[in-house]
C-alpha cells in the first residue's frame, strides 16, 4: 500500500478541494479557529493537523504524504484483524486485496482526511475486538473513536457496526457495559462540532438525492469493476457468509469469552454505515463516497475468508507442522528431602467474644526417597515444516496481483488528473501565460478565487477588483469582497477587464443570490463587452475571458439639427485665441 500510494504522488496540480487544504492549513493557528467558526468546522482537526506538515514543506509531495501512510496503515490493520479473526493468511490477503483497490489508492493521494479516518475506523475495530476478547481496558478504543469522529463526524456511523457486532456474539454484559460507555464519550465530544456544522451545513447543499445507482457504484468501487473481479470477489463473500465458524489459527488462544467471528466483524462494517447514510440521505442529503470511505475495510476482510473457506473446504485441515522424533529419552534421578518443621505461637482474640490460649504445634517431617524413570520414545521421520500452507498463502498472493492487473488501467488513471473535477494549477498557469501586472480581474463568483490562493504565482501583480479584505483577515475561504454599489463604481471606472468564470456563472439561467455577485453579473453583460479579436482560454471547466467596454451609442439628431439642403452650413465659430 505504501508503494502503490507513492507511486505518481506529485501529479502536477491538485484540484479544488486540496487546493482549500493548502490555503487554510497555511494559515496561522488563530486564522484557522477564527475560520472554523464560520465555514468548515467538519475538517477543523484535519487543517491543524496539517498546519505544521505544510509548514515544513508546502508542496504535493507533503500535502498528499500522511494520506499515503494513513492508507498503509489502514491495510496493516485489516492484516491483524485477519489474523486475529482467523488466520495469517486471510490477514494477508485481506491486506493485499485492500492495497489493490483502485479506491483505497484514489483517497490515498489526496490530501483530505478521509484516508485518516479510514484508518481510524480500522484501528477502532481492531481494538475493539480485542477488548471484547480479553480484559483489556475500553480507554483506547474509547480514545481512537473520539479522535477519529472529531476527524470527520460522519465516522460516528461506525458504532453502530460495532454494536451489530457486540449483539451478535453475545458478550457478556460487563463487555457491553464498557463499549457504551467509551461510545458514549465519544459521541459527548461530538456534540459541539455537530451544533456547529449543522449551522454550516449550506456547504454540501450541492449534492444531490442518491439513488440505487449510488449503492450499485459503492458496491463496485469496493469489490471491483464489473468483470471477473467484481463477480469472484463478490462470490468469495458471500461464502464467507455461510453458516459455520472460520477456521481459526492454532496459535490464538482460546480466551474466556466470546470472541466475534470475522463475519460479525467484516459485514456489519462493509453495509451499516453507508446504508444508514444513504438512508438519511433520502430526507437531507449528504452522502457521498468518500465520506463512508472506511467502510471498505470490511470487503478485503469477506473477500480473503471465503477464499480460506473453499480452500480449506478443498484441501482439508492441514496441520501447521508435522512432528515427528527418533531417539531414546531416559531420565534416572533420586529426590530425597528432609526437614523439620516447627511452628509455636499465641492467638489471643478479644470483643464481644473472647478466646485467649496458647497453641503450641512441634514437629519433624522427613521424607526420603529415589525417584527413578526409565523410557524409551521412538518414532520415525524427521522434524520437517509441511509446505502446504505456505503454498496456499502463494497462491492467494498470486491471485490477489491477477486481480490488481484486472485493475491496473483505473491505478493509472487516478495518478493524472483526469479523475480529478479540476486542476487549479492548470488554471494558474493559464493566468500566468495570459495576464500581465496591472491587469484587473474579476472572479465570477468568487468561489474562483482558489485558484489565486493554491497557486498564486500565475496571479502576481494583477489587480483583483471585486476583493475588499483577504481571506486570512476576513476569517473565510476566500475573502470578503466590496459591497454591490462601491464594486459597480469600481468596475464602471475600467476599460479593459478580465473574468475567470466557473462554468455556470456565464449561463443565462444562473442568478446568484449575493448582490456582489449580482453587480458582477450585470455589469459585465451590460457594461462590457468580449474583446475582439476574441480572447477566451477554457481550461479544465474553467473560462477566461477578456473583456472591453460597450462603446456609446450614436446619438440621434434632431430635425432642427440636420442641414437643409438649400441652405451652407453655418460656419465654424472663431476659436478665442
Amino acid at each position: 500500500m505504501l508503494a502503490l500510494g507513492l507511486w505518481g504522488l506529485d501529479r502536477g496540480g491538485t484540484w479544488r478541494d486540496e487546493a482549500v487544504t493548502v490555503q487554510v492549513a497555511r494559515r496561522s493557528v488563530p486564522q484557522i479557529w477564527r475560520l472554523l467558526h464560520g465555514v468548515d468546522a467538519v475538517h477543523g482537526l484535519y487543517y491543524l493537523l496539517m498546519h505544521p506538515v505544510l509548514a515544513l514543506r508546502a508542496g504535493e509531495v507533503a500535502l498528499r504524504l500522511p494520506s499515503v501512510c494513513a492508507a498503509a496503515a489502514t491495510a496493516g490493520l485489516i492484516a491483524a484483524l485477519g489474523v486475529r479473526l482467523a488466520r495469517p493468511r486471510v490477514g494477508l490477503w485481506a491486506g493485499l486485496l485492500y492495497a489493490a483497490t483502485p479506491l483505497a489508492g484514489h483517497y490515498a493521494q489526496e490530501g483530505r482526511s478521509y484516508a485518516l479516518v479510514a484508518a481510524g475506523v480500522t484501528g477502532a475495530t481492531l481494538l475493539l475486538v480485542r477488548a471484547s476478547a480479553g480484559r483489556r481496558s475500553w480507554w483506547p478504543y474509547g480514545a481512537v473513536v473520539t479522535l477519529t469522529c472529531l476527524l470527520h463526524e460522519l465516522a460516528v456511523l461506525a458504532l453502530l457496526a460495532h454494536a451489530v457486532t457486540l449483539a451478535h456474539a453475545r458478550v457478556p454484559w460487563r463487555v457491553r457495559r464498557g463499549w457504551a460507555g467509551a461510545a458514549g464519550a465519544a459521541v459527548t465530544a461530538l456534540i459541539p462540532l455537530a451544533l456547529v456544522s449543522r449551522a454550516q451545513a449550506g456547504q454540501i447543499a450541492w449534492l444531490p438525492r442518491p439513488g440505487t445507482g449510488s449503492a450499485e457504484r459503492l458496491l463496485h468501487a469496493f469489490l471491483g469493476q464489473p468483470g471477473p473481479v467484481f463477480w469472484t470477489c463478490l462470490a468469495l463473500a458471500c461464502v464467507a457468509l455461510l453458516p459455520g465458524r472460520l477456521p481459526r489459527a492454532e496459535a490464538t488462544p482460546p480466551g474466556p469469552r466470546r470472541v466475534p467471528s470475522l463475519a460479525s466483524v467484516a459485514l456489519p462494517l462493509a453495509a451499516l454505515p453507508p446504508l444508514a447514510l444513504l438512508a438519511v440521505s433520502q430526507v437531507r442529503p449528504m452522502y457521498d463516497d468518500r465520506y463512508v470511505l472506511y467502510a471498505l475495510a470490511g470487503a478485503p476482510l469477506l473477500v480473503a475468508a471465503g477464499a480460506d473457506r473453499l480452500l480449506t473446504a478443498a484441501t482439508g485441515a492441514l496441520p501447521n507442522r508435522a512432528r515427528t522424533r527418533t531417539g531414546t529419552r531416559t531420565r534416572t534421578g533420586t529426590r530425597t528431602r528432609t526437614g523439620t518443621r516447627t511452628r509455636t505461637g499465641t492467638r489471643t482474640r478479644t470483643g464481644t467474644r473472647t478466646r485467649t490460649g496458647t497453641r503450641t504445634r512441634t514437629g519433624t517431617r522427613t521424607r526420603t526417597g529415589t525417584r527413578t524413570r526409565t523410557g524409551t520414545r521412538t518414532g520415525t521421520g524427521t522434524r520437517t515444516r509441511t509446505p502446504a500452507r505456505a503454498t496456499a498463502a502463494l497462491a492467494g498472493t498470486l491471485a490477489v496481483a491477477l486481480a490488481f492487473t484486472q485493475q491496473l488501467p483505473l491505478h493509472r488513471r487516478d495518478r493524472t488528473l483526469l479523475t480529478r473535477p479540476d486542476s487549479l494549477a492548470a488554471v494558474s498557469a493559464l493566468a500566468a501565460r495570459e495576464l500581465r501586472p496591472g491587469d484587473a480581474l474579476v472572479f465570477l463568483p468568487s468561489i474562483g478565487r482558489r485558484a489565486a490562493l493554491s497557486h498564486p504565482e500565475g496571479f502576481r501583480g494583477v489587480r483583483d477588483i471585486a476583493l475588499r479584505v483577504p481571506g486570512p483577515a476576513s476569517g473565510t475561504l476566500y475573502g470578503r469582497e466590496a459591497g454591490a454599489r462601491e464594486l459597480r463604481h469600481r468596475l464602471l471606472a475600467l476599460d479593459r477587464l478580465w473574468v475567470l468564470a466557473e462554468p455556470y456563472a456565464l449561463r443565462s439561467p444562473w442568478f446568484p443570490r449575493n448582490p456582489t455577485e449580482r453587480v458582477k453579473l450585470t455589469v459585465v453583460s451590460e457594461e462590457f463587452v468580449p474583446y475582439e479579436p476574441r480572447r477566451e482560454f477554457v481550461r479544465d471547466g474553467v473560462t477566461l475571458r477578456l473583456y472591453t467596454r460597450r462603446p456609446a451609442p450614436a446619438r440621434a439628431v434632431t430635425r432642427s439639427e440636420a442641414p437643409r439642403p438649400d441652405r451652407p452650413p453655418a460656419s465654424p465659430r472663431p476659436v478665442p485665441r
